[in-house]
């Protein structure tokens, strides 16, 4: 944490004085010269100079500052080269002094100190505290009273403030901050009650006041002599200073691991709450099997569907790890298919008919998938990735099949589905060729039963195909308008949703809606089409809270 500690004293002769400062020191990040593992001259001894520095600055810099010293004012003797300790897992190091390293810093803690402990204050002078500026630092100071038998009301005044930038930070820390600074303060106060416990058994000094005579002319002297005592003396602790700069070094370690920043990108999308459910009914359907009483094995078919919602979540590794050629992108996908082809088939895909593949790579095939898949929501996807037999649309609307399955009949005359034989163009080694050459290691024939134009919509599509034409644009930049289109009508579906399943509105009204999200004009039966199919794809959370919110509206005017 970017922050500093320190223990400040008020003193009755010099006023505010800081007694104890704990800072951290992030390491360095390399430089090039150290990568190469090339010394530059005059690092060592720059190094050593602000190590040196750290520890003795300020302590010892003038004969002014010394004579103005006493001993309620200092904590390490002026010879004392401070404690140091090292945090080995981040390397950080914690130096503990009388005062900061640096310059900026010791002006930056002196206002601090004085500000705690003259005008920033809580009522009854004894608490925590929130003060600062952008320009001088952001402060939490927690004030406090030990007592002390010489001195004027039998207490001296302390507090421990905490020095940063970061004004949210220190805030969002004020309760971890609070709680463990008051443990530091107690131990301090009880250590001293006792010592004033005993003084006071053996000399009571309020008697020994009342009976002595006041003189303005001695009283100074009389004060002098007893507002010198330093907070060792007053607690009797030997090893008080080292005790510090635990305390001190493990808060401000602890304080700085206890938070951490997230990117927050807003609510999670239809994809992350469909996974999240996926994930939930993967889990319980596990422990199911797993109480079953006298459960044998699971059977394969189950053991395949429940696998299918991991699908998504390591489809960016899945194409690394396949062997031989295989599709990288949507515009790999159409530079091999043609610009034809590879429309009649993104609009099968939209559409939400079933795809076929069939052909004796089953990495091939799985590659197209995992690219034909960036298209959808997650919720509509449903895949058998390779597969002996046919399986039926309502089961899978992406299907691998080997090369010797047949197609029911009753599938090859459907409007719903689009067959992709894949066959071996020539018999060549691939080595000889190179992977990436897919046209010319593989020959694709694409029918289907659809009679319907697929050269008008749906205006995604449309969207779409300019983004792959358009050269200049990247793989990545394409995935990225993908993406906001994606979330672009996957909102015109929950708009359309709430309109029509939930509120119940007309076919007429349902028109105008429509006309609003703009899926009306060209291409507007396929823009139809997709919402509907999309909206299969919604999660059971927010339809659920829709239903939840439209039922509670319905009840509140009874209510």
């Amino acid at each position: 944490m970017n922050a500093l500690v320190a223990l400040c004293h008020f003193c009755e002769l010099h006023g505010p004085r800081t007694l104890f400062c704990t800072e951290a020191l992030h390491p360095p990040s390399p430089s090039p010269s150290s990568q190469t593992g090339v010394p530059v001259p005059g690092d060592r001894d720059r190094d050593g100079d602000r190590e040196g520095e750290g520890l003795t600055m300020r302590a010892n810099s003038s004969a002014t500052q010394r004579g103005e010293m006493c001993d309620g004012c200092r904590s390490l003797p002026a010879s004392h080269p401070g404690f140091v300790s090292i945090d080995d897992e981040t390397g950080i190091r914690f130096l503990s002094h009388q005062h900061p390293r640096q310059p900026q810093l010791f002006s930056v803690v002196r206002q601090a100190c004085v500000r705690s402990l003259s005008c920033e204050v809580c009522p009854g002078r004894e608490g925590p505290i929130f003060f600062g500026d952008e320009q001088h630092g952001f402060v939490f100071s927690h004030t406090f009273f030990i007592k002390d038998s010489l001195a004027r009301g039998f207490q001296r005044w302390y507090s421990i403030v905490m020095v940063a930038m970061d004004r949210i930070y220190l805030i969002n820390s004020w309760p971890f901050l609070l709680r463990h600074l008051r443990l530091t303060i107690q131990s301090l106060q009880s250590t001293a009650l006792k010592v004033f416990d005993s003084e006071q058994g053996v000399c009571p000094q309020r008697a020994v006041r009342m009976n002595s005579v006041f003189s303005p002319a001695v009283f100074p002297h009389q004060r002098s002599g007893n507002a010198a005592r330093s907070l060792t003396s007053l607690t009797q602790h030997p090893n008080l200073w080292a005790s510090l700069h635990s305390s001190f070094s493990w808060l401000l370690k602890a304080c700085g691991s206890r938070l951490t920043e997230k990117l927050l990108e807003g609510a999670p999308t239809e994809d992350t709450l469909v996974l999240i459910e996926r994930q939930t009914e993967q889990e319980e359907e596990m422990s199911c099997w797993e109480g079953a009483e006298g459960g044998g094995p699971r059977p394969q078919r189950i053991q395949s569907e429940s696998e299918l919602a991991h699908d998504f979540l390591c489809d960016d590794g899945k194409l690394d790890e396949l062997p031989g050629p295989k599709f990288w992108s949507l515009r790999h996908l159409r530079q091999v298919l043609g610009a034809a082809e590879f429309r009649q088939l993104v609009w099968h895909v939209l559409m939400g008919n079933q795809v076929i593949w069939r052909g004796a790579d089953p990495g091939l095939i799985q590659s197209a998938f995992i690219v034909l898949k960036s298209l959808l929501p997650v919720g509509c996807v449903r895949s058998v990735p390779y597969s002996a037999q046919y399986e039926e649309a309502y089961k899978c609307n992406f299907l691998g099949l080997s090369t010797d399955v047949p197609i029911p009949a009753h599938v090859s005359s459907s409007e719903f589905s689009v067959l992709v034989d894949v066959s071996s163009e020539r018999s060549c080694q691939t080595s000889a060729l190179g992977e990436d050459d897919i046209s010319s290691l593989y020959q694709f024939s694409i029918s289907s039963a659809n009679t319907q134009p697929t050269d008008r919509g749906p205006t995604l599509l449309n969207k779409l195909e300019v983004a792959l034409s358009n050269e200049n644009l990247s793989v990545d930049v394409v995935s990225h308008c993908l993406l906001c289109l994606k979330e672009e009508w996957m909102n015109k579906v929950k708009v359309l949703f709430k309109f029509s399943k939930v509120d119940g509105r007309g076919r007429e009204d349902t028109q105008k809606v429509l006309a609003l999200l703009g899926a009306t004009g060209p291409g507007e039966e396929d823009n139809v089409r997709l919402l509907k199919f999309w909206m299969t794809g919604l999660s059971k959370t927010y339809k659920s809270h829709l239903m939840t919110a439209v039922r509670g509206g319905e009840r509140s005017p009874s209510q």
